[in-house]
C-alpha cells in the first residue's frame, strides 16, 4: 500500500476557528519509502504514514489501477489558508435566504465568541496523526470495530451518531462532531463541535446558541442554547465545501453528504485516514446502526445526495491508497 508523509498543498482553510489564526492546516513534505522503527529499537517509533497527495497521476505512490487519473485535475486553486475575521469571506456555498445578511458583519460577531486559535497549526513531525472517520451506516452493527476506532488520535463523527450502547461496534471516544444547526446536540467538554453551515442564518445561530439564545428556528426548530466547549468550536469553511462539490462530487446530488465533507476534512488534517460505517450493509440495506429496522434508511432515495457517486469516490480513494475502508457487516 502506498504510504508516505502528506504532500505540501497551499489550500483553502478547512475551518474558520476565529480571528487571525495564522496559517491553516498544512500538509507536510512527503517522504519517500516506508518509515519504520528506528534501529536497535531505541528512540521514538516512526509510524507508517499513508500518502495523502490528492492530485496528479499515481499520487502518493499508491495510484495504481487508475487511481491517479481519478485524482488528476482536482487540485484546488491557491487561496489563503485562513482568513482573519475582518477579511472578506468566501461564502459561495451558503444558500440565499429570504432575509439578506451581511456575512462579514455576521462573522465579526461570531468571531467575538468563537476562539481565534488554530487547532491544527502545531504538529510533532515524528508523530503520525491517525484519524477515524465514523459514518452512521448499519454495517457497523456487529462489526466489533469499537476498540480499533478508539485507538485513533482524531475520531470524527457526524449528526446523531450515538455511542452509548454501541461502544463495541462504534467506539466510545469522539474528538470532532460535525453537525448542522438542525441536527445539533450538546457535547462533552473534550469534543470539538464543528458546524457545517448552509446559510448565513446558520452562522448567526451558532453565535446565538453560544450566547443569547435568541434564534430558535431556521427552516426547522433548533436548539436555542448549545452546551459545548466554546474553546473547541470550529466552522466548516463554505469555500472548502464548494471545492468538494465542484471538484469531487461534481454536482452529483444537490450537495455532498456530511460524510463526504468529513472525509475530505480528515484527508487534509490527518496523516492516515481510516473510514468506518459508510455505505450499505452486507445485504445491500441503507440504514443507521442505531435503527432496528434495516429497511429504514432513506439516504439513497432522497435525491439530495448521490450515494452511488460518493461510493465511487470512496472506492477510488481506497484504490489509490489514500484511505482504508472498513466495510463492517
Amino acid at each position: 500500500m502506498g504510504r508516505g508523509h502528506p504532500h505540501p498543498s497551499p489550500t483553502l482553510p478547512f475551518c474558520w476557528a476565529g480571528v487571525g489564526g495564522g496559517a491553516g492546516p498544512r500538509l507536510q513534505p512527503r517522504r519517500s519509502g516506508r518509515a519504520g522503527p528506528s534501529k536497535g529499537g531505541t528512540g521514538p517509533k516512526q509510524a507508517n504514514w499513508r500518502a495523502l497527495k490528492l492530485t496528479g497521476p499515481g499520487a502518493g505512490g499508491g495510484g495504481g489501477g487508475g487511481g491517479g487519473s481519478f485524482l488528476h485535475g482536482r487540485r484546488r486553486r491557491q487561496e489563503r489558508q485562513a482568513w482573519p475575521a475582518r477579511r472578506p469571506a468566501q461564502t459561495e456555498m451558503l444558500q440565499p435566504q429570504f432575509k439578506s445578511h451581511n456575512t462579514n458583519e455576521v462573522l465579526e460577531k461570531l468571531f467575538q465568541i468563537v476562539p481565534g486559535e488554530n487547532p491544527y497549526r502545531f504538529r510533532d513531525p515524528q508523530q503520525c496523526r491517525r484519524c477515524a472517520v465514523v459514518g452512521n451506516s448499519g454495517n457497523l452493527r456487529g462489526s466489533g470495530y469499537g476498540q480499533d476506532v478508539d485507538g485513533h488520535n482524531f475520531i470524527m463523527r457526524m449528526n446523531q451518531a450515538p455511542t452509548v450502547g454501541f461502544e463495541k461496534d462504534v467506539g466510545s471516544r469522539t474528538t470532532h462532531h460535525f453537525m448542522y444547526p438542525e441536527s445539533a446536540k450538546n457535547l462533552p467538554a473534550n469534543v470539538s463541535f464543528v458546524l457545517v453551515p448552509f446559510k448565513a442564518l446558520d452562522l448567526m445561530w451558532i453565535a446565538s446558541a453560544l450566547s443569547t439564545g435568541q434564534i430558535r428556528f431556521t427552516y426547522a426548530p433548533v436548539k436555542s442554547f448549545l452546551r459545548v466547549d466554546k474553546e473547541k468550536v470550529q466552522i466548516y469553511n463554505p469555500a472548502f465545501f464548494k471545492y468538494i462539490h465542484d471538484r469531487w462530487t461534481e454536482h452529483h446530488g444537490r450537495y455532498p453528504s456530511t460524510g463526504m465533507l468529513v472525509l475530505f476534512f480528515a484527508l487534509h488534517v490527518c496523516d492516515e485516514v481510516n473510514v468506518y460505517g459508510f455505505g450499505a450493509d452486507s445485504r445491500g440495506n441503507w440504514h443507521h446502526y442505531w435503527e432496528n429496522n434495516r429497511y429504514a434508511g432513506e439516504f439513497r432515495k432522497t435525491g439530495v445526495h448521490d450515494a452511488d457517486f460518493e461510493a465511487h469516490i470512496i472506492d477510488m480513494l481506497a484504490k489509490a491508497s489514500k484511505i482504508e475502508v472498513y466495510r463492517g457487516n
